[in-house]
């Protein structure tokens, strides 16, 4: 059985992907999840953490496993598959159309909790690639910082480029710019 959290968000996720951010209320999400809206309350404050909730389970759950430290392609090669995977992800594409002022509001004003959560992911990672030798020496943070940069970019700004870069090159111009990035050997 899903447990009521659960069902709210994935209510929240089918009215978002129907209707978009905006339009999606606590009474269609709660409507949805045949619970009442008092219920969604005791889990969340408001429509507006609920969602950001609602971004963060999405995007969290295509985080990679671990890949062995010492394997530089190995780690490029899973950053560019999650890359892929959340810039495929309904959710974000319907962002991108029904509210594209959301989506540059966490890439220009600030940083959500699912943004911190890769970077603390990807600075593990890097260091662990630092500790094998395989990336480059300087802070695993600024590293991860640059890493999410140059990644959310590919992601948010892949379909503006389709004219140059299909799929294929879309992915092999990512791991280039990633490996590039992290490479201790000086590999291009």
């Amino acid at each position: 059985m899903v447990d009521a959290a659960t069902a709210i968000l994935d209510a929240a996720l089918h009215e978002v992907q129907a209707h978009g951010i905006r339009r999606t209320t606590a009474s269609d999400i709660a409507r949805r999840a045949g619970v009442a809206r008092q219920t969604l309350y005791r889990h969340w404050p408001d429509v507006q953490t609920l969602l950001a909730a609602l971004v963060t389970r999405e995007l969290v759950a295509v985080l990679p496993p671990p890949v062995p430290p010492g394997d530089l392609d190995a780690l490029v090669d899973i950053l560019v598959d999650t890359a892929e995977r959340i810039r495929r992800m309904p959710l974000l594409a319907r962002l991108r159309d029904s509210d594209p002022e959301l989506l540059a509001r966490y890439v220009l004003q600030r940083l959500g909790t699912s943004q911190h959560l890769i970077h603390d992911e990807l600075a593990a990672r890097i260091a662990a690639a630092q500790a094998a030798g395989v990336a480059r020496a300087g802070d695993a943070a600024a590293l991860a910082a640059m890493t999410l940069l140059i990644a959310q970019s590919a992601v948010l700004s892949a379909p503006l480029v389709t004219e140059w870069l299909d799929e294929e090159g879309w992915r092999r111009e990512l791991a280039a710019a990633l490996r590039g990035h992290l490479d201790a050997g000086g590999r291009r």
